[in-house]
């Protein structure tokens, strides 16, 4: 993975990206309820843990993970359960890494036909993760709180700090209607915190960094302190295309499909030309549940699969900083979604 972007200094951020003083006053009163009033011991030596990022699917989870990191590491689209894996995200910021964990959203909903091999892996990905972590951020939309929200507030942990990160905030027009409904999200869980942002302004997720702090344990950092992710290359390379796989493709395309990297080599520059980016060589296939589906990827003589692959082909180059010779294909494997073998094959935990 490339090196770790610059830091922002640490600067006031502007009125326009600050939470009403009201509202923030009565977050913190909240906040030293449920902590007893105590604050968090300041201390010079270093912190480093486990954030898990959960809620329902296609909250918000890999926006807001991404932020925080400062790079995509967690892929995004408009299509419901874009994140299939635990993807860890490192952010190293003074005396403290944060390691967040992105889960899949869980599955509430097992009708699909097909899909319930894959449904079941990915719930169990997201409890697994919640055995392993120091505290845990609750994602939902501002305002809102549904039948599926409910559904993942009943797995968070009762023995672990949850705080309730009320995102997009940005699409509330009156602030004051929050208040309300803050208070009656009391009643659905013991919240550690209650912090309301929108994971696309900076100030917002810096903001959160300091929240999440003094949660984490005393201890020393587990990654070197340029580093982004865990996750090889090759992950990343498979997680892209499937990104541009389902922003082209929109609702056309069920989400049964995925991306397996069959090659993937890295070539360094010619011995005369030092300079030189080096190559890397990728050949993927991307997996269908049909031959209509086939067909829907390819489209018509062949356009909409070069520009998967060239929007994909493009984005690597930018984020390991080497020229890319991608190759994609598509096969048809019928029922994969429902082959616990194939899922193993294919990557999934």
């Amino acid at each position: 993975m490339p090196r770790k972007p610059a830091s922002t200094p640490d600067t006031p951020s502007p009125q326009t990206d600050a939470v009403n003083p009201d509202l923030e006053a009565m977050l913190s009163g909240m906040a030293l309820a449920r902590q007893g009033g105590g604050e968090a011991a300041a201390s010079g030596s270093q912190r480093c843990g486990l954030v898990a990022i959960v809620g329902r699917p296609n909250v918000g989870k890999s926006t807001l993970m991404n932020a925080m990191v400062g790079q995509k590491v967690s892929i995004t689209s408009r299509k419901a359960q874009t994140t299939r894996h635990r993807i860890t995200g490192i952010c190293t910021q003074d005396d403290t890494q944060f390691v967040f964990v992105d889960t899949p959203g869980f599955q509430t909903r097992h009708t699909v036909r097909g899909t319930a091999a894959l449904n079941r892996n990915l719930n169990k990905t997201v409890q697994s993760t919640l055995s392993d972590v120091d505290v845990v951020l609750y994602l939902v939309e501002a305002g809102r709180y549904g039948p599926d929200d409910a559904k993942v507030v009943a797995l968070l942990p009762k023995d672990k700090p949850v705080i309730l990160v009320a995102n997009k905030l940005d699409l509330v027009h009156r602030r004051e209607d929050l208040f309300p409904w803050l208070q009656s999200m009391q009643a659905h869980h013991p919240f550690a915190e209650f912090v309301p942002l929108s994971a696309q302004k900076e100030a917002d997720t810096r903001r959160l960094l300091g929240i999440v702090r003094p949660y984490l344990p005393e201890q020393g950092w587990w990654y070197d302190a340029e580093a982004l992710t865990d996750r090889t290359d090759r992950f990343l390379a498979s997680e892209i295309i499937r990104e541009k796989l389902f922003r082209l493709t929109g609702d056309e395309l069920p989400y049964t499909s995925t991306v397996v990297i069959d090659a993937y080599a890295e070539e360094p520059p010619p011995p005369d030309k030092p300079r030189a980016k080096g190559l890397t060589r990728i050949a993927a296939t991307i997996i269908v549940e049909r031959e209509q589906h086939k067909g829907m990827v390819i489209g018509d003589k062949g356009e909409r699969l070069k520009r998967i692959g060239t929007e994909a082909r493009t984005e690597l180059e930018r984020l390991l900083g080497v020229k890319v010779f991608l190759e994609v294909w598509v096969k048809v494997r019928s029922g994969w979604a429902d082959d616990e073998t194939r899922l193993r094959t294919y990557g999934y935990e």
